[in-house]
């Protein structure tokens, strides 16, 4: 039986696709082993979305290169985004590399892996919307979460941005797929499902001729065992009234939102091709704060975008500063290739872009501790996800705070608690970014 290590980098909807490739695997026998103990491919799941990705992305393929000459790896497979982006570079520019693959070749990747370990080069690059969007996946999530792609793609076409180029179109999958595979989640033991989707609030609109994210939600809380439900990467274009009243009146659908922005002047949206304004962003937030007054908000925003001057930055940091936003995420500008905003005129220089973004996440420290210090003596319905044993504590997380990028809150409680169980935490204290407790 052969083994095969695996390396899954980047973002959400990038990690349930290894999922997926690690369930092909699984079904054609293929043993699935840590990389770093000697297996005979290493399969590197890459993203290749901004530069710091793409530094991720190389940094690992050539450890594993390391490995290989070392004798610790037989093979090396680069598949996902950079893949898709890179191909001829990383064969040419690291021979060690045995396969390069796009995301329409992740059906094969069975017999990709028995043709490398035949000593054959592949190079394979299938249409896109090759890419299944169904099938089974071995979750590397803990037990308790799981990420649900609803579709993949995107039509977005911001001016920063090579998703649709490296992604393909916007592809909604079937409502009943995503059910069915919502009920086989909840069956292993998973009680929050965090759906995602490189705009999830345009769910449905390319195969059904309507949006139909409200639709999905409403069915997802029929299914027993799912506790919560969380939604990422919600565009504020198509955030419909119908969509904030299922939001508001569905009990297990967190009043959470992350909406990313990435600016708030309207010259830089335009610039961007960011459909909205300003004023219709501050009129979307106050209708949700209107309707659900815990409602937690996220966001990111981007600094130093071309052409950006300075009052078009305070305009953003003063937008920043009046919205107070829960979390937010900020990132300066870095073009990439094959962007309209990588040739644009006014690009600006490394240390304007970091100054600005470093005002921003300063700003925003000091509106999270402000908005923190409110949940002094408040108690909180927390999800437990690890123990300490040297501190006797927990760490679990709010339905404020979305695993691997928010914050969480640790607890001592008095009796013993198993990860994925939940608890009544009531706060007494502020670290950072994080919340002290004690379960009740």
């Amino acid at each position: 039986m052969s083994t095969v290590g695996f390396i899954s980098l980047g973002c959400p909807k990038n990690q349930i696709d290894g999922e997926c490739l690690l369930a092909l695997l699984d079904e054609k026998g293929f043993e699935i082993a840590d990389p770093y103990d000697g297996v005979d491919i290493v399969i590197i799941n890459t993203c290749g979305f901004i530069e710091s990705a793409k530094k991720e992305a190389i940094e690992n393929i050539l450890d594993m290169a390391q490995l290989k000459e070392e004798g610790l790896v037989g093979k090396i497979i680069v598949t996902g985004c950079l893949a898709e982006r890179y191909k001829d570079e990383i064969l040419n520019e690291i021979p060690e590399v045995d396969a390069v693959v796009g995301i329409g070749a992740n059906a094969d990747i069975a017999e990709i892996c028995k043709r490398v370990l035949e000593d054959e080069t592949v190079a394979e690059f299938p249409p896109k919307d090759c890419l299944p969007l169904n099938g089974g996946r071995i979750l590397t999530t803990p037990e308790h979460y799981a990420y649900l792609k609803i579709a993949d793609g995107c039509n977005n076409r911001c001016t920063y941005c090579a998703i649709p180029e490296i992604r393909g179109s916007y592809r909604s999958r079937e409502i009943e797929d995503i059910l069915d595979e919502a009920k086989q989640l909840s069956e292993k033991g998973v009680k929050e499902i965090i759906l995602v989707a490189q705009d999830t609030t345009l769910y449905g609109k390319d195969i059904y001729s309507s949006l139909k994210l409200p639709e999905l939600l409403r069915r997802l809380c029929e299914i027993d065992g799912i506790h919560w439900i969380r939604m990422l990467y919600c565009y504020p274009d198509e955030f419909t009234d119908e969509l904030i009243e299922t939001i508001a009146s569905q009990p297990k659908v967190l009043h959470y939102i992350d909406l990313p922005l990435q600016h708030a002047d309207d010259n830089v949206l335009k610039r961007m091709n960011r459909r909205g304004t300003q004023a219709q962003i501050k009129q979307l937030i106050a209708k949700l704060r209107d309707r659900m007054p815990d409602i937690v908000i996220r966001t990111t925003f981007i600094t130093g975008f071309p052409g950006e001057t300075e009052e078009e930055f305070e305009n953003l940091a003063l937008f920043v500063n009046e919205t107070e936003f829960d979390h937010l995420g900020c990132f300066s500008y870095s073009p990439e290739e094959g962007t309209p905003a990588a040739e644009f005129d006014g690009q600006l220089d490394d240390r304007t872009k970091f100054k600005r973004q470093d005002i921003i996440m300063n700003d925003q420290y000091m509106i999270v501790q402000d908005k923190h210090s409110r949940l002094i003596g408040k108690t909180f319905e927390v999800i437990t996800e690890s123990y300490d044993a040297y501190s006797d504590s927990y760490t679990g997380r709010t339905y404020m705070d979305a695993p691997e990028i928010d914050c969480c809150v640790k607890f001592t409680s008095d009796k013993p608690l198993a990860e994925g169980e939940f608890c009544s935490v009531k706060i007494y204290e502020i670290d950072e970014y994080d919340l002290i407790g004690e379960a009740e």
